[in-house]
């Protein structure tokens, strides 16, 4: 009975990765607006299942804080993909917060400031951040260089995984996460350095260039600290609400927060390490 289950769940998690896999290369290689769009509709579900999980809902319908964050959402990806000049985003953000402020002081005292707070980091935490995919891809070799966000954190997880599995004798995080190691953190940096360094060299010979060896080796380490600090925030967070998953949303994955815990975090580090480091190298 016991390997049957394990079976039906190893079998939904694989059909749902394949999924996966097919749906960010038919989003991610056309980029522009099949992607915005897919990222915003992403950024929607991650939204409510962290103002969910966090306390921001009490009932089961979006309340005035989830509202104003949806049409926060919807002006923030409008303004990313039809205005390039970031101050309007920015504008968008610091917006969000006077009107989550004024949902909070109109109809004080229904909802908490921590619920504010909340729904505010929720913002932030997935759709805000899940945007520097589509900024990734809009830079000059995009199409190549987004995947160094999927690098650094799915790669890396899975050299880490490896490692632990071989050689993980400390624990990294023993309360939060008793099966990763310190060892297991080391492999999955390494591996996805190596990684980073060997696609690089192939867009160097691909694109005739000399540049990217080493930018995106360092883009591939730093990467993957930043991917596994992402997993354990994402799993503390769980844990601080007595939640098994943010959602159902993926069959054997849990929902959009579950999956995308890492990438969430990479993002914008692959973005930000990629734009300076090109400036610094030309």
């Amino acid at each position: 009975m016991a390997s049957n289950i394990l079976g039906k769940i190893s079998k939904e998690r694989t059909v749902s990765a394949v999924i996966l896999v097919i749906a960010a290369l038919a989003s991610i290689l056309p980029g522009g607006m099949i992607l915005a769009v897919v990222l915003y509709a992403v950024s929607l579900v991650g939204f409510l299942e962290l103002t969910k999980a966090c306390g921001v809902r009490e009932g089961q319908k979006p309340n005035a804080l989830e509202i104003a964050g949806i049409a926060a959402i919807t002006c923030y990806y409008l303004m990313t993909y039809f205005v390039p000049d970031a101050s309007y985003a920015v504008m968008v953000i610091l917006l969000a917060m006077i009107a989550m402020m004024s949902v909070y002081v109109f109809g004080f005292p229904k909802y908490h400031a921590n619920q504010v707070m909340n729904a505010y980091f929720a913002l932030i935490y997935a759709p805000v951040m899940l945007s520097f995919v589509f900024l990734t891809r809009q830079l000059e070799d995009g199409i190549y260089l987004v995947w160094m966000i999927f690098i650094s954190s799915w790669i890396s997880d899975t050299f880490a995984y490896l490692t632990g599995v071989m050689i993980g004798r400390h624990k990294l995080a023993p309360v939060l996460s008793p099966k990763k190691s310190i060892e297991g953190s080391v492999g999955g940096i390494v591996g996805a350095a190596l990684f980073g360094a060997l696609f690089g060299a192939y867009l160097d010979s691909t694109l005739g260039q000399e540049q990217y060896v080493m930018i995106l080796a360092v883009v591939g380490g730093v990467g993957s600290i930043i991917s596994q600090v992402g997993d354990l925030a994402a799993s503390a967070v769980k844990r601080n609400h007595e939640i098994k998953d943010y959602g159902k949303l993926i069959p054997g994955h849990g929902g959009i927060m579950d999956r995308f815990d890492s990438v969430i975090f990479t993002a914008p580090i692959t973005y930000f390490l990629i734009t300076i480091l090109m400036n610094g190298h030309g």
